[in-house]
């Protein structure tokens, strides 16, 4: 687990453009099962999120359209609301960051850790965009 005072900058990342920090497994249900569509972000403090992840999630939420809801679990934090986030995104592998996208519940888009290591985060915005225009 990481220190709260050493995650709260990088959670301020997303919360600051409007995505609702989840931390308990009944707000990560409630999100995704809600009806419409929901993007959940699982943030890190690796590079990758830093550089690449937070920045194309912020950028994809500009898109004209957008989910529903826009939602974040922190990886060593909020250890049992990323446990069940991760159960919702089966039968993908654990990997932070990932960024899934859910409509009426189910996964219907889901970026992997190795498809956001390396790639610059206008390239990953492009294909959460993408993913938006179709599903939202």
């Amino acid at each position: 687990m990481y220190p709260p005072e050493l995650v709260a900058p990088m959670k301020e990342e997303l919360t600051s453009s409007g995505f609702e920090d989840l931390t308990s497994p009944e707000q990560v249900d409630e999100a995704i099962t809600s009806e419409g569509t929901t993007l959940v972000i699982i943030n890190s403090v690796c590079g990758c999120a830093a550089a690449n992840a937070r920045p194309a999630a912020r950028i994809a939420v500009t898109n004209d359209k957008k989910p529903d809801r826009i939602t974040t679990v922190f990886a060593g934090v909020d250890a049992a609301a990323v446990a069940q986030a991760r159960q919702y995104m089966l039968p993908y592998p654990p990997s932070s960051p990932s960024m899934g996208l859910f409509k009426d519940g189910k996964l219907v888009h889901f970026i992997e850790r190795h498809h956001i290591e390396g790639r610059p985060a206008e390239m990953i915005a492009e294909n959460l965009a993408e993913a938006f225009n179709e599903y939202c």
